[in-house]
This record gives C-alpha cells, structure tokens and sequence, in this order.
C-alpha cells in the first residue's frame, strides 16, 4: 500500500483525507454556492492534489514524483468535491426555491407538480 500512495497510511490519512480532504470539501461547497459548473472541480481537484503531494514530500519525506499517488490524490480529492457540490446544491436548490423542488435525497431534487 505505500507504494501506491507513497507514503505511510497514517500520513496519508492525516495529511490527504482529513486536511486536503477538508479542503477539498470546501471547494465543493464554494462551487455549488457561487454557481459554478462541476467541471471547475477537476482543475481544483488536480491543484489540490499536486499541493497535497508536495506537501507529503515536504513534510514527511514521501514521494514526490509518483503517479500512482497523484492519481489517488486526485481521485479522492475529486470524489469529496463531488459529494460535497451534490450536497451543498440539492440543499441550496431546495431553500431558496421551495415552491419549484423538494428534496428527494441527500444529493438530489426534483420538481413539485402542483396540486391541481
């Protein structure tokens, strides 16, 4: 396992799901809130994850020029932008426009029909 990530497991739990996670949650969070289209989340996801293994190297002498590892960063940062643009938008859709959606999950609505 530390050769694909390249490093230890609990940096990278500490270090890439908690921290850059974290960050990456908010990233997903400003990207529904500020109406951006999903696909932003990519380029973000790719900074985060090229920051995160950087910071890996920098701090815990892990490696840096690894592919494997960059593509889990980036597929777990990409994963948490996801969930968390789904989220904050089915929420956001549903608040502000109660008369048009209600929420059918976490991370959907639908519209309302009109009681006729």
């Amino acid at each position: 396992m530390t050769d694909l990530i390249g490093t230890t497991i609990d940096v990278y739990i500490g270090l890439t799901v908690i921290i850059a996670g974290g960050a990456a949650f908010l990233t997903g969070q400003a990207l529904a809130n500020t109406w951006q289209p999903l696909a932003k989340g990519v380029a973000y996801a790719l900074l985060l994850a090229a920051g995160n293994r950087f910071l890996i190297y920098g701090l815990f002498d892990g490696e840096l020029f690894t592919t494997s590892g960059f593509i889990v960063d980036f597929l777990v940062m990409l994963v948490i932008i996801v969930f968390a643009y789904r989220l904050t938008k089915a929420r956001k859709m549903v608040s502000q426009y109660p008369w048009l959606y209600e929420r059918t999950g976490p991370f959907s609505w639908r519209e309302r029909h009109p009681h006729t």
